[in-house]
């Protein structure tokens, strides 16, 4: 469990690679990948704890295999939590995934976690043979399976999607025999009530909107693990969301909205409201856009609200320049972060009186 006196701090990346806005260079396929793995190794060397890859199948998006990419991370680094951010399990088979991250667990030293979910877009389910109608029942059956790989080896196991598996030992084991496995909740209540259920942490995409409306996943997760008879104090939250740090905050505004907005033009086909950007200047609202101060005000309010273990940002998305993702992990490691970690100790060390 991460300890309650400090957060977590990671950035992750689903390997987007948009089409390049007027007056914009081409990135290729290569160096996008290359990009992400100096991130990596950048975001090691400022002192963050995660780098996560998110799996995605479809046009505009290069990150179909992220155990792979995981894995060339784990070569360069030594210390970094490398974590799936997130694994889409549904259309795939939690046996080989389970082998493919006890595999990278070894290579990277014990530092690989699964986080698992059922995907926001659905390419793969067409891709890999599934009908998208078994949406829920696919997830439920493929991660109920995955925690078992984790808990108890050899395996009987049987299912509707899958083979059945009759006293079946996994090769290789992870380096301390089980990895963590953390669920993936997005829009869906349901999914943060199944969480908490089943007694796993929760990465909660915490993206646009009110602060507020999210919360009341975090309760629900909560709440669902307590009828369940789990501790609660056990169960990390981590917060995923969108990022952008500019010194200057009137600036920052400016810049973020044309990329944020790029993504929903090419992943979505839709605007990003104005109306709805305008309110980012709020502290109590979810989009991650201003100085280091008031990125820092925002990360704690939601720390108020949820009580997180851990946060991770996405700050490379929707062409935003390679350089500017880059003094972006400085900022983010040198400026934000010793201002939220200076007032959760604060508040702890207060509790504790």
């Amino acid at each position: 469990m991460i300890e309650q006196h400090t957060m977590e701090f990671g950035l992750y990346t689903l390997g987007d690679n948009l089409l390049p806005k007027e007056g914009e260079e081409i990135i290729t396929e290569q160096q996008r990948l290359k990009n992400i793995l100096e991130m990596a190794k950048h975001a090691e060397n400022v002192g963050l704890d995660i780098f996560g890859v998110g799996e995605s199948h479809q046009k505009l998006f290069l990150a179909s295999s992220p155990q792979t990419i995981l894995a060339t991370i784990a070569g360069i680094t030594d210390k970094i939590k490398l974590v799936s951010t997130s694994t889409v399990l549904s259309p795939l088979d939690p046996v080989r995934v389970y082998e493919d991250f006890a595999t990278l667990d070894l290579l990277s030293n014990g530092r690989t976690e699964i986080t698992a979910g059922r995907g926001s877009r659905y390419g793969a389910y067409k891709l890999f043979g599934y009908d998208l109608n078994d949406y829920d029942e696919l997830f439920d059956e493929k991660f109920d399976l995955l925690i078992k790989l984790n808990e108890e080896q050899p395996v009987t196991w049987n299912g509707k999607f899958r083979s059945p598996l009759d006293n079946v030992e996994i090769y290789p084991k992870p380096l301390n025999q089980k990895l963590p496995i953390w669920r993936a909740v997005g829009e869906n209540m349901a999914s943060a009530i199944q969480a908490g259920k089943v007694g796993v942490p929760m990465q909660l995409a915490a993206l646009y909107g009110s602060s507020s409306v999210f919360k009341r996943r975090v309760d629900a997760y909560k709440n669902a693990a307590e009828e369940a008879g789990h501790n609660v104090e056990e169960l990390p939250i981590g917060v995923a969301t969108m990022m952008y740090i500019d010194n200057n905050s009137d600036r920052a505004f400016k810049e973020y909205y044309s990329y944020l907005n790029n993504t929903f033009n090419q992943v979505r086909g839709v605007d990003f409201p104005k109306q709805h950007y305008a309110q980012a200047r709020d502290v109590k609202n979810a989009i991650m856009v201003g100085n280091p101060e008031e990125i820092a005000e925002k990360i704690l309010y939601q720390y108020k609200l949820f009580g997180h273990q851990r946060f991770i940002a996405q700050i490379d998305h929707s062409n935003i320049p390679h350089e500017k993702v880059m003094e972006m992990i400085d900022l983010f490691a040198n400026d934000v972060i010793p201002i939220v970690q200076k007032a959760i100790g604060e508040k702890i060390n207060r509790k504790k009186r």
